[in-house]
């Protein structure tokens, strides 16, 4: 049984992982990453023997940390990622987990809590060692930096590599049509219609729009999911209500955009350190990042 994380951004071959355990007589394969002392704070860590064997574990250590030091490749030893963090990512033969969930710890509500260390004092659980590309997106800077990662040279996440192929969604999108001043670093989805001044560092999901002279830097714009009729741009424009996706002559940094997000002419949304975090009706602010919520209106020359 392979259990996986639904926050978590990597590209792994599974099926390595459980011919791993399968070879060595495991019960249960936990993936684990090799960290630096300053990520292994923020981490579960594992320890293991020469063998690959698990014989330890605690949740974010903050002190004693030499002691949790397990062997790693002499690339990772000598980059100072010493300690396996635990990836979330586990494999359980089939029995045990069922016997596990049961009986042995049929209160249990969380794995990497409960379950594992149980497990760990009682069953042989393998550490399987993964160097590849891994990150956690489970909050709204992580996954900020992840998207706009993409848009880098060579990324480390790499959505090009034939080997390591991403599947997206077929969606028979009609092609992107852009018209932009000034572009950099840009990806661009399908259906996009893009009239800027400026993109630079940018991640365009499905259907966005973007009107004449506005700049966008270091933005993630998430798209929509329907475009709109005729019929429907015509009665918005005459009700004054802004139309999907982002109008003319903005301003827009350091932000999220979610999904049908209507926002109108002249707004100006400056993200950076100078901003508090907060929550407020139409955005969140976090770690200097401005997310405005899906479907949130922001009328013409709005500013944050």
């Amino acid at each position: 049984m392979l259990i996986l994380s639904g926050d978590q951004l990597y590209q792994m071959d599974f099926c390595e992982m459980i011919d791993h355990h399968i070879a060595a007589g495991a019960e249960i394969s936990i993936a684990t990453i090799p960290v630096n002392a300053k990520d292994a704070t923020d981490f579960g860590i594992l320890k293991t023997d020469d063998k690959g064997i698990i014989h330890s574990f605690t949740e974010k250590p903050k002190t004693g940390l030499e002691a949790w030091t397990s062997p790693v490749s002499d690339e990772m030893d000598a980059l100072g990622r010493r300690y396996l963090a635990s990836m979330g990512i586990y494999i359980f033969n089939r029995k045990l987990l069922f016997d596990l969930l049961q009986e042995t710890q049929a209160n249990a509500a969380d794995f990497g809590k409960e379950i594992l260390p149980y497990a760990i004092n009682h069953h042989k659980v393998l550490s399987y060692q993964y160097t590849g590309y891994w990150t956690d997106i489970g909050n709204i800077g992580s996954f900020f930096e992840a998207n706009l990662g993409l848009t880098d040279e060579i990324p480390q996440f790499n959505l090009f590599d034939e080997t390591q192929t991403i599947f997206s969604r077929a969606r028979m999108l009609p092609p992107a049509k852009v018209s932009v001043a000034s572009m950099e670093r840009t990806l661009i989805s399908d259906g996009c219609i893009v009239q800027a001044k400026k993109l630079e560092r940018v991640v365009l999901g499905i259907r966005s729009r973007i009107g004449k002279g506005t700049e966008v830097t270091n933005t993630y714009i998430m798209g929509n999911d329907f475009f709109q009729t005729p019929e429907e741009i015509a009665e918005w424009k005459e009700k004054g209500i802004p139309l999907m996706g982002i109008g003319e002559n903005c301003v827009i940094n350091n932000a999220i955009i979610d999904k049908n997000a209507c926002i109108g002419n002249n707004v100006t949304i400056n993200g950076g350190p100078h901003l508090a975090d907060g929550e407020f009706e139409k955005y969140t602010v976090k770690d200097g990042i401005v997310v405005v919520k899906k479907g949130s209106v922001l009328p013409d020359g709005s500013s944050i």
